[in-house]
C-alpha cells in the first residue's frame, strides 16, 4: 500500500504519517518546503505546491490512497491567499487522484464550514453549508469540502472529516497563541464565559483519518462528511484556564461582552485592510462570536459508519499536552 499525505511536515499529517508508517505502508509527502525530520522515518518527500496541477498529478502517481491534509487555516488574509491552496489546490487533489486511479482520498475539513454566526450545540451532519462568511478559511473551506465530495464515486471514495480544535504535543497554533496572548494581556473572555466547544486531541484525529482510510475500503462512508472530536464539549473558558493555571500562568478573568468585542473586532479588520497589514488583528469578527457563542457537535455518525472511537480521553490528552508544553517552554 503506498499512501500520499499532503502536508505531512504539519500538526495534523505528522501524526497521520507515524500510523501509516507503523502499519508499514509507503508513505509519500508533499510540502512546500523540504522536510527532512519525515525523511529521516524513510517518507519520500516531495517540494512543491498544490496549485500547480502537474507537481500534484506527478505525486499522485503510483499512489493507492490519498490523506489531503494540507491547507491554510488563520482568520486573516487575502481571499486569494486562502482561495489557491485551499480551493484550487484541493481541485488539482481530486483531478489528480482520477488520472492516476487513486482508489480513496480522505479530506481533513473543519466543522467552520458549517458556520453560521449562531450558537451550534449538538449540531449533526444535517447541518447547512454556512453562510454570512466572517473568514476566508471558513468560506474556502466549506467550497472544496463540497467539491470534493462532489467528486466521490466508485473508482475514487472520498471522505470528509471535520475535527474540531486540535490539541496536543507538538501543537504549533491552538495553545500556543493562547498562551503568547495571555503573556502579552490580548486575551480576556468573551461572552459570559459559559461557552460550550468541542475539542479534539490530535491522537484521536489521526486515529479518524485511518478509520475513515478503512471504512472506504469496504465503501462505508464515502460522499459523507463527519464531526470529529473528544466526544464531550468543554466549556471553553474554564478549560483554557486550567490549562493556563497548570502551566503556572494566571488564569483569565477580565471579560468583554460579546457586542463589544463584536465592535471592536470590526474596528481592527477595518484598520488592517486600510493600513495593508498582514499580521492578524488582535481579534476579528469571527474570533468574537467562536469565543463567545457554543460550537459542538454530534459524532454519533462517526462511531457509527467510521468506526471512530475516542482513545486518548480528556484527562490523559490535558497530561500529555501540558507536559509537552512545559517542555517547550510554554
Amino acid at each position: 500500500m503506498k499512501i500520499l499525505v499532503t502536508g505531512g511536515g504539519g500538526f495534523v499529517g505528522g501524526y497521520v504519517i507515524e500510523r501509516l508508517l507503523a502499519r508499514g505502508y509507503v508513505v509519500r509527502s508533499i510540502g512546500r518546503s523540504p522536510q527532512p525530520q519525515l525523511e529521516a522515518q524513510g517518507v519520500e518527500v516531495v517540494c512543491g505546491d498544490l496549485t500547480d496541477a502537474k507537481v500534484v498529478s506527478s505525486a499522485c502517481e503510483g499512489i493507492d490512497a490519498v490523506f489531503h491534509v494540507a491547507a491554510r487555516a488563520g482568520v486573516w488574509g487575502s481571499w486569494e491567499s486562502y482561495y489557491q491552496p485551499n480551493v484550487v489546490g484541493t481541485r488539482n487533489v481530486v483531478a489528480a487522484c482520477r488520472e492516476q486511479g487513486v482508489g480513496r482520498l480522505i479530506y481533513t475539513s473543519t466543522p467552520s464550514v458549517v458556520f453560521n454566526r449562531q450558537a451550534i450545540s449538538g449540531g449533526d451532519e444535517s447541518l447547512p453549508y454556512g453562510r454570512d462568511w466572517l473568514c476566508h478559511y471558513a468560506h474556502t473551506k466549506a467550497i472544496a469540502e463540497r467539491e470534493a465530495l462532489a467528486a466521490n464515486s466508485e473508482s475514487l471514495k472520498i471522505v470528509a472529516l471535520r475535527p474540531h480544535l486540535i490539541f496536543g504535543p507538538g501543537d504549533p497554533h491552538l495553545l500556543p497563541r493562547v498562551i503568547d496572548s495571555v503573556k502579552a494581556g490580548r486575551l480576556k473572555i468573551v461572552g459570559d464565559g459559559r461557552s460550550r466547544v468541542d475539542v479534539s486531541y490530535v491522537g484521536n484525529v489521526a486515529d479518524a483519518h485511518l478509520d475513515a482510510f478503512d471504512a472506504l475500503d469496504s465503501g462505508a462512508g464515502a460522499g459523507q462528511a463527519y464531526f470529529i472530536s473528544q466526544g464531550e464539549p468543554v466549556e471553553l473558558w474554564p478549560w483554557v484556564n486550567s490549562i493556563l493555571e497548570s502551566l503556572g500562568h494566571t488564569p483569565l478573568t477580565k471579560q468583554l461582552p460579546l457586542p463589544v468585542a463584536y465592535s471592536v473586532g470590526a474596528v481592527c479588520e477595518g484598520v488592517w485592510k486600510v493600513l495593508g497589514r498582514r499580521d492578524e488583528p488582535p481579534i476579528t469578527r469571527f474570533v468574537a462570536v467562536e469565543l463567545a457563542k457554543d460550537h459542538y457537535f454530534d459524532i454519533s455518525a462517526a462511531r457509527r459508519d467510521l468506526g471512530y472511537a475516542v482513545k486518548v480521553p480528556m484527562k490523559a490528552a490535558l497530561q500529555l499536552t501540558i507536559s509537552d508544553l512545559h517542555g517547550r517552554g510554554f
